[in-house]
């Protein structure tokens, strides 16, 4: 059973910033159905999700490449990290948590290792792959110290299921994915910092992404160490364990058919819903609908993707009515939503469109909470 406090929350914040914010690009939302021929083959080179302009970069034709060309030359993705880090000297904590909660959420999630391997604190478990690929700060400490300052909970995201530094290869379609969750010495890796995470910050929140490289056996030693050391904490659905499903996609065919698979489910979902994992507390429907009787979080970015992106239009961002009735409707219905912000990587700033989204919901909090208390009141702080 989920923790008490879980359904009455209502509302959390998703924090995606990584060395990706600083060239923060990607292209304008296209329907599968309007891409270039590469694109159609390879949709997620020709992503609007910002955070995979790493990724993108290894399609020599897709628009990422392209813009990168032409604005920084041969410049190496690694080189964003120093500018990333440059950043952090502008970095205000405290006024993210203030926006946070004053936007209603009551709790805050902070991607700590996206797919890219990039760490926000300097891990004890070394990468053996690219050394220094971290903050030199514990972000990740500040972050938390900042939100609980605040009344909220606090959740650590993860990328358990990729990591570029173990494997590199380019990711074009959910096969792609299924076929990159690194192996090697990668589960121990991805294990060790996981514990890490828990072990120093122990928080309320476990959330993994994508999947998990190791066997259900070590999913469930995690989700163990992870109950015993935060007992109210709730887990996530995506600890999705291995499965023989990566050796089936090379079967001729099988890529095609797992992809035609894919595009069939989530348009029915009108979005992305994970498989059901052997381990969890609640699902995660990514700009989808909920589908079954299980406690659940629906994670939505504003506009089309999580990463901050400059070159998003206006028209992509989530309107007034849209933005205040998804909260609303979504609280009605039991659920809770993560919303999603995406911060810049040069200035370590919350762009205006996203901070005008949260002072909306901060006009009308009070309204929008499923209970009438204001978060941040003392009967409201995390035990």
């Amino acid at each position: 059973m989920v923790a008490s406090w879980w359904p009455r929350a209502g509302l959390g914040i998703l924090v995606h910033w990584t060395p990706a914010s600083v060239p923060g690009w990607a292209p304008p939302y296209v329907p599968a159905a309007e891409l270039p021929p590469a694109g159609r083959r390879s949709p997620l080179g020709w992503t609007p999700y910002a955070e995979w302009y790493e990724n993108a970069l290894r399609f020599p034709g897709s628009p990422v490449s392209a813009h990168h060309r032409a604005t920084y030359g041969s410049r190496p993705y690694t080189a964003f990290a120093g500018d990333f880090n440059d950043a952090l000297d502008q970095w205000d904590p405290t006024a993210w948590a203030r926006d946070f909660r004053a936007a209603g959420a009551r709790y805050a999630v902070l991607v700590t290792k996206h797919h890219d391997g990039f760490c926000l604190w300097p891990s004890e478990a070394a990468n053996p792959h690219r050394a220094g690929w971290h903050t030199p700060r514990d972000v990740v400490g500040e972050f938390a110290e900042a939100v609980r300052a605040e009344g909220l909970r606090f959740g650590i995201h993860y990328s358990g299921g990729l990591d570029r530094t173990f494997d590199d290869r380019p990711i074009g379609t959910g096969a792609d994915i299924v076929s990159a969750v690194p192996r090697g010495r990668y589960p121990a890796y991805a294990a060790a910092q996981l514990r890490e995470l828990i072990r120093r910050h122990h928080p309320d929140i476990l959330w993994n992404d994508i999947a998990w490289p190791g066997s259900r056996t070590d999913v469930q030693k995690i989700v163990e160490y992870y109950r015993f050391t935060v007992p109210h904490g709730v887990v996530n659905d995506r600890l999705l364990p291995r499965t023989p499903l990566r050796r089936t996609l090379s079967v001729p065919g099988a890529r095609a058919l797992y992809n035609n698979w894919e595009r069939r489910t989530t348009a029915r979902s009108e979005g992305f819903a994970p498989r059901r994992p052997p381990y969890y507390d609640f699902r995660t429907p990514q700009s989808a609908r909920r589908a079954g009787p299980d406690p659940y979080e629906i994670t939505r970015s504003i506009d089309h993707g999580f990463g901050y992106n400059r070159n998003s239009p206006p028209e992509a961002h989530l309107g007034r009515q849209a933005l205040e009735s998804l909260v609303r409707e979504t609280a009605a219905r039991g659920g809770n939503l993560l919303l999603n912000v995406g911060p810049r990587g040069e200035d370590a700033k919350i762009p205006a469109a996203q901070r005008l989204r949260l002072q909306w919901l901060a006009e009308t909090a009070p309204e929008l909470t499923r209970d009438g208390r204001v978060p941040g009141r003392r009967d409201d702080r995390p035990s």
